[in-house]
């Protein structure tokens, strides 16, 4: 099983991030800022980015505008799977579960590698650069916040986030590759 041989390498990256992942962690204590990144990570697990796919008819043309929001929900749900799956066989424990660090707000799940609430705002931070530029103002701070929430709340290792980070880049570019090719069967553009 690709978990169990992953196992050591987790360990050792396990060992080497927890200090770092300790003292970003202990930034919670800071109750706005805990606030904030609390709410970050809410809206970060789903429905910032559906707000996000219903606003793109209002600033494009209304048609493309709604392929763009159903494409981009396309590749949050191929994301989504493919985070479940890694997830579920890689097994790598939450750092708070592993060591001393604080957990300030409750995990969806139980693994921790990727982060799947990474892997979706680097997604759409990409898709909406490519195809609805004007979104950026409000994505990308926003995308920004929901990164490190995940170290800062307790829930993910960095190389969790940075894995998710990677992740979704490479989905969004896939997508949009897709997105071209049938913008120019069913638009002409």
């Amino acid at each position: 099983m690709a978990g169990e041989r992953l196992i050591p390498v987790f360990k050792r990256l396990d060992t080497l991030e927890w200090k770092a992942c300790n003292k970003l962690a202990r930034l919670g204590a800071y109750r706005p800022l805990l606030f904030v990144l609390r709410w970050a990570s809410r809206l970060g697990d789903a429905p910032a980015w559906i707000v996000m796919c219903l606003s793109i008819p209002l600033l494009t043309q209304w048609w493309y505008g709604w392929f763009l929001g159903v494409c981009f929900g396309l590749s949050a749900a191929v994301g989504g799977i493919l985070y479940r799956l890694l997830k579920n066989r890689l097994c790598r424990e939450r750092p708070y579960i592993s060591f001393e660090i604080p957990c300030t707000m409750p995990p969806l799940d139980r693994y921790s590698f990727p982060s799947g609430h990474t892997l979706h705002a680097v997604m759409f931070t990409t898709l909406a650069a490519l195809f609805v530029p004007q979104l950026l103002i409000v994505v990308a701070p926003f995308a920004v916040l929901v990164m490190l929430s995940r170290v800062i709340l307790g829930l993910h290792y960095i190389t969790d986030v940075a894995a998710g980070a990677l992740i979704g880049f490479v989905l969004a570019h896939g997508m949009a590759l897709i997105i071209v090719a049938l913008r120019s069967m069913l638009f002409g553009m």
